[in-house]
């Protein structure tokens, strides 16, 4: 019987060694190594370098696009705001909306916390701070998984999902944008949201040039114009209740609020009732403080503002945003 046995145990040595593989799996290190060089050969991405910060640990590869001013070097303590767009290597995961949602705006050390969308890593943190290093930057990263989501990935659904989840050990793709200045300080100095707004303005076959641009006081870098004036005596003002027909868009051309339309009557519109003008944002306050009955009014307002560095429901931070109001009725105290 022990014979037996130990001729059993003998065999089944045998077999588990005969299936020992016989040379070592990647490690993690590696993987990311040959994803990052497959991806950088098969994108033609010739100018990538990698980060020797820290003795050549990170696995990150970047490119610097556009320098900014290199005076100072932002610090973790600092706060920072950016724009970004991201992608999986795999293509299964893209985020390019640039107008509203992939902005950051807060201390640089709280980057990995999280944003509004998937993409804000460890590893991009770590980026911005030793490779970008200074506002007004533009560059393109290439974060390695083990500092991205790492084996399990993010987001919700299977790894096979579109647009929901990165799937585990997935490198990262970025396009990074830290604004040096995001308002309207004069002509030399108009800020990013200026461009932002100028921007939609041409893509949408708007003449800017015919608003009226605000460049002082609590509506500095607005724009607005009144495409139909109105009639009557009663004037809107802050503490004016009022109705109107209105649009709200984000700068990405989706629109996000406006009056219902009233289904039951064909070719009819419900007016949206205000409570006070002061109840809305300060671009809208600002555009519309004066007008009468029947005036339409579009406007393009600065992030300052809008919903600011903390944005609203929907609304990243330091988004511009499009409006435009139709006065129903005024009813002033």
């Amino acid at each position: 019987m022990k014979q037996t046995l130990f001729t059993l145990l003998l065999i089944t040595s045998i077999g588990l060694i005969s299936c020992r593989k016989t040379t070592n799996s990647p490690n993690i290190t590696q993987y990311d190594q040959t994803q990052i060089q497959n991806y950088i050969s098969a994108n033609g991405l010739t100018s990538m370098k990698r980060d020797t910060t820290n003795g050549d640990t990170s696995g990150i590869y970047y490119q610097i696009l556009s320098q900014g001013a290199t005076s100072t070097p932002m610090k973790y303590s600092d706060s920072v705001n950016f724009v970004l767009s991201v992608k999986s290597f795999d293509g299964k995961y893209i985020n390019t909306d640039t107008l509203n949602l992939a902005h950051f705006a807060g201390l640089l050390g709280h980057v990995s916390l999280g944003g509004n969308i998937i993409g804000f890593t460890k590893g991009l943190q770590y980026a911005i701070y030793n490779l970008v290093k200074y506002k007004g930057t533009r560059a393109r990263i290439l974060v390695p998984s083990r500092v991205a989501y790492g084996v399990n990935g993010v987001g919700s659904g299977s790894s096979s999902n579109t647009n929901s989840r990165v799937a585990g050990n997935q490198c990262l793709d970025y396009y990074v944008n830290v604004v040096s200045n995001l308002d309207y300080t004069d002509v030399n100095h108009p800020g990013y949201d200026d461009y932002v707004m100028n921007d939609y303005a041409k893509r949408n076959g708007i003449q800017i040039s015919t608003y009226t641009h605000v460049t002082s006081g609590r509506g500095r870098g607005l724009y607005y114009k009144i495409t139909t004036p109105g009639t009557g005596t009663d004037i809107l003002g802050d503490a004016s209740a009022f109705t109107a027909t209105y649009t709200g868009k984000w700068l990405n051309g989706a629109t996000f609020a406006g009056t219902a339309i009233d289904v039951g009557t064909a070719g009819t519109t419900t007016l949206t009732s205000f409570d006070s003008l002061s109840s809305l944002i300060v671009g809208v306050q600002e555009a519309l403080t004066g007008q009468k009955v029947g005036s339409t009014v579009a406007m393009l307002i600065p992030s300052r503002l809008a919903y600011g560095k903390t944005g609203t429901t929907g609304t990243g931070a330091n988004v511009c945003l499009y409006y435009e109001f139709t006065i129903g009725t005024i009813t002033n105290p």
